[in-house]
């Protein structure tokens, strides 16, 4: 029985209108599709849907058009076959842990790991019995002899987005997997873009899309990308239990972000590499922590792997200027704000207090790391030139 043998009053007429919009139209924006709930055709439809296949809808947690098509263009950016969607980076690395260890079972982690995963990994260890132990990032195939019966995940991050080493992702990937261990990757310092990690052996992408791939600073969100069918299947049975979703608004801005991703991306590279070269010859600055310049570690693998580097890296300062002189030098920045991240269109600056992060730092300089956005960056340098007196 259709709606329009039904006389309606106006209440029910506001919420079950006789109106629908005529088919054929088309446009360059992925539509928006806001739910919670999702409508079947019949009973027969519902009984017969599976969460998991992602060719149906079954609740707006598990996916909507918007969603998927986001989840599809990022998989195909990696190379890989399958993608979900987490509120943040952050949970999309603790999904995976979720995912793939329980309790007596061991993670390692490199040491110069994103910071908030290595908190995740004291909480695994302190209340849920899986022992999280932390590797020098340039082990390479040492990472051998760390592998217990236990282990079951190896995460890498490529380089590490504080001091930047580069590990040699190849080795990792073939120590582990001689032994039998899941090996992911934070991928987010290279977007997809300038490291494709599952053409160097890993087998997980995680990504944190609040940087590159959004672009404007204005959102929160992340990615774990897979190959392997089984493999996602058992992440996805944790993005279900956890409850993970994104909205379709945040969703549709890391759509609208990805045609530019690539010009953006390497705007910042061209800029951060200026810079760069500008710290390289300053007096006040003892090291420049670059992938792509020639002392900064794991180089090497960074040039026979990688295709670019993006806006990301850091300085250490001539022991002399000590952590007073060069917060000083920090708050004196006008360009530059203080903040967190990297990926959007405004340059950052963070001071890092890097020996409480590592356990084996020996460098006795401040470590400062710096996003260039997309400003000019002659205009940066002259910044950086004023804020420099202040050391």
């Amino acid at each position: 029985m259709s709606d329009k043998s039904i006389q309606k009053s106006i209440q029910t007429t506001l919420i079950h209108s006789d109106y629908v919009a005529p088919p054929g139209f088309a446009a360059f924006p992925p539509g928006i599709h806001h739910a919670s709930t999702v409508l079947f055709p019949n009973v027969a439809a519902m009984r017969s849907t599976e969460w998991k296949d992602k060719q149906s809808y079954t609740y707006g947690l598990h996916g909507t058009p918007t969603t998927f098509a986001l989840e599809g263009k990022l998989a195909e950016i990696e190379g890989g076959d399958h993608c979900l969607l987490t509120p943040s980076g952050l949970a999309a690395i603790a999904m995976v842990d979720f995912a793939l260890l329980k309790s007596g079972d061991d993670v390692l982690l490199p040491d110069n790991v994103y910071n908030p995963n290595r908190e995740l990994g004291r909480w695994l260890t302190q209340d849920f019995g899986v022992s999280a132990r932390y590797y020098d990032p340039m082990i390479g195939a040492g990472i051998a002899d760390l592998i217990q019966p236990n282990t079951r995940l190896l995460w890498t991050e490529a380089p590490g987005s504080v001091s930047m080493e580069v590990p040699d992702l190849p080795a990792l990937c073939k120590a582990a997997h001689a032994r039998g261990v899941l090996v992911a990757l934070d991928n987010t310092w290279a977007a997809g873009l300038a490291l494709r990690g599952f053409d160097h052996g890993v087998d997980i992408v995680m990504h944190a899309l609040t940087k590159y791939q959004s672009g404007g600073a204005d959102l929160l969100m992340g990615a774990v990308i897979t190959r392997d069918r089984a493999l996602n299947d058992r992440i996805a049975q944790a993005h279900m239990r956890l409850g993970m979703g994104v909205g379709a608004d945040d969703a549709y801005l890391v759509q609208r972000g990805l045609p530019t991703m690539k010009l953006r991306f390497e705007r910042h590279d061209a800029s951060a590499r200026q810079l760069a070269a500008w710290f390289k010859a300053r007096p006040e600055v003892a090291r420049v922590l670059h992938p792509a310049f020639e002392d900064c570690p794991g180089h090497a693998f960074w040039k026979r792997d990688f295709s670019g580097a993006g806006g990301l890296f850091s300085v250490v300062f001539d022991p002399r200027f000590d952590e007073a002189r060069v917060d000083r030098m920090v708050d004196a920045l006008r360009l530059f704000g203080i903040g967190y991240s990297w990926g959007g269109p405004n340059s950052l600056v963070m001071p890092y207090r890097i020996k409480s992060l590592r356990d084996n730092w020996t460098d006795p300089g401040v470590l400062v790391r710096f996003n260039v956005g997309l400003e000019e960056p002659g205009d940066l340098i002259a910044d950086l030139e004023q804020a420099f007196g202040q050391l």
